[in-house]
């Protein structure tokens, strides 16, 4: 029995993976603003002819509030459980790195430097952020493969 996984395309999996945290980022701490129906007159012109469409206003915006909602804490969700099934320095990397809330601050010597007890070297930390990016594409199904 012989299994083998996929080579991946290393920088275009990194962006991939750094847009999704990045994604992440702004639905967990941006507030979600919800939209409200409009009550004053269009001054568009109308010309009025049998469309046969009915239009619901604040249906649409009532099921758009709640589907968003609801897909900005599953998205978030499914993140935060792909992260936590990583090894423990992944994991750490990652949390301090991309997900923390002024992780857009922080650069890669900050956390190779300060946030590892002990620091760990550069290559350690590119090692062990490339394992993590690998095993998070494949995890949330985000990977590019080589060609």
């Amino acid at each position: 029995m012989s299994f083998e996984l996929p080579e991946l395309d290393r920088k275009a999996t990194q962006t991939k993976v750094e847009e999704h945290l990045e994604k992440y980022r702004l639905f967990k701490y941006l507030t979600f603003d919800e939209r409200e129906a409009s009550i004053t007159a269009s001054p568009e012109v109308r010309y009025h002819s049998p469309t046969n469409e009915t239009g619901d206003q604040t249906g649409s915006i009532a099921i758009y509030n709640a589907d968003e909602q609801l897909y900005r804490k599953r998205f978030c969700e499914r993140t935060e459980k792909a992260v936590q099934r990583l090894p423990k320095m992944e994991r750490f990397l990652i949390e301090e790195r991309y997900m923390s809330e002024d992780s857009e601050y922080l650069t890669d010597y900050n956390v190779y430097c300060f946030k590892f007890q002990p620091p760990i070297s550069a290559t350690t930390y590119s090692k062990i952020r490339w394992k993590a990016f690998y095993r998070l594409a494949l995890n949330l199904n985000i990977a590019i493969t080589k060609k």
